[in-house]
This record gives structure tokens, sequence and C-alpha cells, in this order.
């Protein structure tokens, strides 16, 4: 059975903190002992605050290109010009949102950038909430996998570490919990040549198991004032590997909305 249980009692993250000491930490204090083939899904926020990718928009500079894409989008200059260095292309417009093609490789809203839930990065600091933004991790497989790796040499476990965030979708309206990191846990299931119920065998089937994984956990996280970042999951049904993000990324060749 799959269960999915969000961890009590994690700080808020600062610059520098160590996430896998911190996860060991809240597992015991959710009483939760962790096994071979469990998984730890994490917000994207934790991951970003810890390794510093929090950003004083006061130390922002807009280039030309920012300062008039900033005009057309009703958006605030600075936030623009990171929008931009955090993007290998621009694919959409409109008054409010800038959809990208995210360095990483995603399609996603103002290259994932955020306002909500970040503050200053230290407490020594004295800065209004808005003055601040947090952007993505720089490689969130690698981040994952750091994290994995040093859990897995304190608890002698095997497991899986996933790293999400929200993202929009092409055909739908609100916002859904995605991948965007993956370390030993599968991104894409490869059903094809599996039979059916009557026996056919399935023929384009592949299913994005993480962004599944990601959307469930995403709900035991919320969205606002929550303060759930990290949730605990058993009963995976899908056997543990090697994974990384590129597994779930469509080539623009078969992308039809670019």
């Amino acid at each position: 059975m799959l269960t999915l249980t969000p961890l009590a009692n994690i700080p808020l993250i600062r610059h520098g903190n160590d996430l896998a000491d911190i996860l060991v930490h809240a597992l015991h204090e959710t009483d939760i002992q962790l096994q071979d083939g469990d998984i730890l899904v994490l917000a994207q926020k934790i991951v970003s605050k810890a390794e510093g990718r929090t950003v004083n928009l006061g130390t922002v500079i807009p280039s030309k290109k920012a300062l008039a894409l900033a005009a057309s989008t009703q958006k605030d200059p600075r936030v623009v010009e990171l929008i931009l260095r955090e993007s290998n292309e621009v694919l959409r417009t409109r008054p409010g949102a800038i959809i990208v093609e995210h360095r990483l490789g995603f399609v996603c809203a103002n290259a994932g950038i955020d306002h909500s839930n970040v503050n200053s990065p230290s407490s020594e600091q004295e800065a209004k909430a808005e003055d601040w933004v947090l952007l993505l991790p720089e490689n969130p497989d690698r981040s994952a996998e750091q994290i994995r790796e040093k859990i897995e040499a304190t608890t002698g476990t095997h497991i899986g570490v996933l790293i999400i965030d929200s993202h929009g979708r092409a055909w739908r309206e609100g916002t859904v919990g995605i991948s965007i990191g993956i370390a030993g846990l599968p991104g894409l299931a490869d059903l094809r040549g599996r039979p059916d119920l009557f026996g056919f065998k399935l023929q384009i089937t592949q299913v994005g198991v993480a962004d599944e994984l990601a959307a469930a956990a995403s709900l035991m996280m919320g969205q606002a004032a929550e303060g759930m970042p990290a949730v605990h999951v058993h009963g995976f049904p899908y056997p543990l590997r090697d994974g990384k993000l590129g597994e779930l990324l469509r080539p623009k060749e078969r992308d039809l909305f670019r």
C-alpha cells in the first residue's frame, strides 16, 4: 500500500543547512523507520534555500532586453532580468507571465522564480520579504543525489529522493506538483509490451511515475503556510533504479505546444 507521511519539525531552512541531517532528524521525530525502497520527496524551496539560491532584488541591474520585456508583461524589471538569466529561450508572454524554456530543459512560467515563502536568507540581514526571490536549484538531479547519498550512508538504507515544484500545464488551469530533481527512482516507467486486462500488449504507454508521486506529495505539503516541505513515501509501486529529470523532458521536435 502506498503511504505518504509529511515529516514533522522541519525548521525554516537557511543557506548552508545540511538537509540530509535535518531530514534524518525529522524522520526520527515523526517516528518513521526508513526502509529500503522508501522515497523522500522534498519541496524545491528548502533545497534552493539551503544552497543559497535566494537573491536580493536590490542587487539586480536589468538589461535593456529585460526593461523592454518588463514593460510589455507588466513585471518588475529586476525579476525579468533573473528570468532571462535562468532561461534558454522565451516562448510566450502575456501581462503577468513569461513562459520560458528553463536552462534545465523544461518549460515553465517565470523560470520558476518565486516570491512566496521567501525571506532574508540569514537572521543577520534585514530586508523586506518582497525584496527577495528564490531561484530553482542549480542542478536539482545533483542536489537530490547528494542528499540521497548522505542519508543512505547515515541510515544504511537504499532510498530515492525526489525534488518537486509547482508548475502549470498546457491543457488545464491550476498548478500541480512536478519533478525537477530525481535520484534513485525512475522518472518514467515504460509499460510498452505489457499485457492489459484482456491480453492486448500496450503499444505507447509510458507513465511519468515521478510526476505522479510529485503531485501526490504536493497535496500533503500544501501551497501556502502549511510548513510541510518534506514527505516520506512507503510502498512506491515501481522498483527503484537510477533516474534523472531528462527522462521526463519531451524533445522539442515532439512538443506540439512550442
